[in-house]
């Protein structure tokens, strides 16, 4: 396998297991962005995690630099009996390995190992290697934040692998499919709609029915489901607990426990407001994005690109996909928020580099759309140091003096190049 490929296996036709496809094999190259950032946290850091979704491609990028390395990386999936039972006696393990890259896949399946993994770490230090100890590798969040936080704290980077990137799928209408799909390997590169529809059915299927309960949270599957679907009907729009609350017969507690998962799963983002004393009252719920375009779709039953078009949540999911496809690619210092006021001036998203460095972003479906003139009184009030208009379209031009009108995938090379 080339380094810096993702090789994924299309679908013809769609067969499925319990909920995983079964596929034929048509291999599918689309490079990774994320491997340049992780062999460069791996350079500096004894441990890196590498964090994201279940199905995303995260098992494949760590097989690929294990793969680039040879016989100086080692590959244990702690999903297998066979792997984990050769970590019996972990630390003697890791000693016998200690001139490898080892790499955990699955590590919340083993988490008394984060404390022989300080111990391992710290020995490999006393000998005289300072980086490229470790590469774990976590479906959520909450796994390796609980419970690296305290045993590996200083000694561990973390990085999110995100589905397919608009930059990273590139093929003729790529885009379109992208948006529709969703950026999730099994669903973009699927044959055609059906097969990738029924892809992220099972796909939501799996982790209601499967990999949650195994997380822990005692949860009803269909009390999660409907809270889930309650969210892309709402996607983009301020957190509204009570409503979804009534909605489901919990109680805002509850709601606050079922978000709180999700977010930490990886699969919904909760988009602060930024607080900015300028004498006006000010919108302070975050906003609420299904993260992934083709998950939220499917949630919402919308099996093709032609049915998303004539649909409500069109706008709304456009504008979470180029949201999701900025903060990928912005600097990992950056601060990403949205602002409103009462009185409706209004910024899409805030990307905060710093107190003086802020770019305000206004996103728009149509073709030829212009600004609202809330958008300029909200960059007023936050001084705002760059103003974007990102539409569908092909170019690049100034709409006035103050504000620029270019692609999704123009802005998101604008954002990689503050990170060099």
């Amino acid at each position: 396998m080339h380094s810096d490929t993702y090789l994924q296996q299309r679908q013809s036709p769609c067969k499925y297991d319990t909920a995983w496809h079964i596929y034929k094999v048509i291999p599918v190259a689309i490079p990774r962005q994320t491997e340049q950032r992780l062999n460069a946290l791996l350079a500096s850091f004894p441990a890196v995690a590498l964090l994201g979704p279940r199905q995303v491609g995260k098992t494949t990028l760590a097989r690929a630099v294990a793969d680039r390395l040879g016989p100086r990386a080692v590959y244990l999936d702690l999903e297998l009996p066979e792997h984990r039972a050769r970590l019996e006696d972990a630390a003697r393990y890791l000693r016998a390995h200690q001139e490898r890259l080892v790499v955990l896949d699955e590590i919340h399946r083993a988490p008394q190992l984060f404390r022989v993994l300080r111990g391992a770490i710290d020995e490999r230090r006393r000998a005289g290697r300072q980086a490229g100890h470790f590469l774990v590798l976590g479906s959520a969040s909450m796994d390796l934040l609980r419970q690296s936080g305290q045993s590996l704290a200083g000694r561990l980077s973390y990085l999110e692998l995100t589905p397919f990137l608009a930059t990273e799928a590139r093929e003729g209408g790529a885009e379109e499919r992208l948006w529709s799909r969703g950026g999730f390997p099994g669903s973009f590169l699927a044959a055609d709609d059906a097969p990738s529809y029924q892809w992220r059915r099972a796909f939501i299927r799996t982790y209601l029915e499967r990999d949650i309960p195994e997380l822990g949270p005692r949860i009803p599957a269909e009390t999660l489901r409907r809270f889930w679907t309650m969210l892309a009907h709402s996607q983009g729009g301020p957190l509204n607990a009570a409503r979804l609350a009534a909605g489901l017969g919990v109680s805002g507690h509850t709601v606050a426990r079922y978000l709180d998962l999700l977010v930490d799963l990886l699969l919904v983002r909760r988009l602060p407001p930024l607080y900015q004393n300028v004498g006006k009252r000010l919108v302070k719920s975050p906003k609420i994005y299904v993260r992934d375009s083709g998950i939220a779709h499917a949630l919402l039953d919308i099996r093709s690109h032609e049915q998303l078009l004539g649909h409500p949540v069109a706008g709304p999911s456009w504008e979470g996909y180029v949201v999701e496809n900025l903060i990928a690619c912005a600097p990992a210092w950056t601060q990403a928020l949205y602002y409103r006021t009462a009185a409706g001036a209004e910024v899409d998203l805030v990307l905060e580099f710093s107190l003086t460095d802020r770019w305000a972003i206004e996103i728009k479906r149509g073709i030829g759309a212009a600004p609202s003139r809330g958008f300029h009184a909200a960059c007023d009030d936050l001084r705002i140091s760059r103003r974007f208009l990102v539409y569908p379209g092909g170019e690049r031009y100034a709409l006035d003096r103050r504000t620029t009108a270019l692609p999704l995938e123009a802005l998101m090379g604008d954002l990689a190049g503050l990170a060099k």
